[in-house]
């Protein structure tokens, strides 16, 4: 099996080599950038397996390279801030990263990050032949794991890799209610004492893609005082 391929783009030299040398350590392959614009080339010529990005960036910032990049490709994204107000970390998961850490950090927290989002990616991979792709049907909607890709109305869907991995999660657990720290748990592939609002964002953001009102949810639900569910 081929090492998973890394990139970090951080502009702090001490952190740069720190996250480098501890990532070696547990055998991924790393490759760096320290600036937006030459994060935005490695990424495009690696073809990494998950980055970890950092916000505060010269030339383009964090927030600048995810947007871009989720356009042109679906690898899992880390976001690394040191802000700590709760409106950076949203941006950062509504523009299509995946899961934020804050500065300071521990170098244990992180690798157990990579290790959970990793394993999330390789669990989502095409598994079934092509001629016999596993479907899930839930009135409008329809997944086909086996490409990977889901559907509305018959139309493909653009969705994050954290996005698919919730709503195939949900489609397989059709009409069952789970929490935000259970969605956390099973869906991000850790359990931690974090910030929950990650799930929240992550639904908001499939129900623009999948329903025909957002503000008014036919398939998504929130079930107050327990959690999500997907009816159909």
């Amino acid at each position: 099996m081929t090492t998973a391929k890394i990139l970090v783009v951080e502009d702090d030299q001490n952190l740069l080599a720190t996250l480098k040398y501890n990532l070696h350590k547990e055998g991924y392959r790393v490759v760096t950038a320290i600036d937006g614009a030459q994060a935005l080339e490695v990424a495009r010529n690696e073809k990494p397996r998950l980055i970890i990005l950092d916000v505060m960036l010269p030339k383009l910032s964090g927030f600048e390279v995810c947007r871009i990049l989720r356009k042109e490709m679906t690898v899992p994204i880390l976001m690394l801030t040191a802000k700590t107000e709760e409106v950076d970390k949203i941006v950062g998961l509504e523009i299509g990263a995946d899961d934020y850490i804050t500065k300071p950090f521990s170098m244990r927290e992180l690798l157990a990050r990579v290790r959970a989002m990793l394993r999330r990616a390789d669990m989502t991979r095409p598994e079934a032949p092509p001629d016999e792709p596993k479907k899930l049907q839930i009135g409008r909607l329809e997944i086909d794991t086996g490409r990977h890709q889901a559907y509305c109305d018959g139309q493909p869907l653009e969705l994050t890799p954290k996005e698919y991995d919730l709503l195939v999660f949900l489609a397989c657990h059709r009409g069952f209610v789970f929490s935000r720290e259970q969605l956390l748990e099973k869906v991000w592939g850790y359990d931690y004492a974090g910030d929950t609002r990650t799930v929240d964002v992550h639904i908001r953001w499939l129900r623009q893609k999948i329903e025909a009102d957002p503000a008014q949810p036919k398939s998504l639900l929130t079930v107050r005082g327990a959690g999500y569910k997907l009816e159909g």
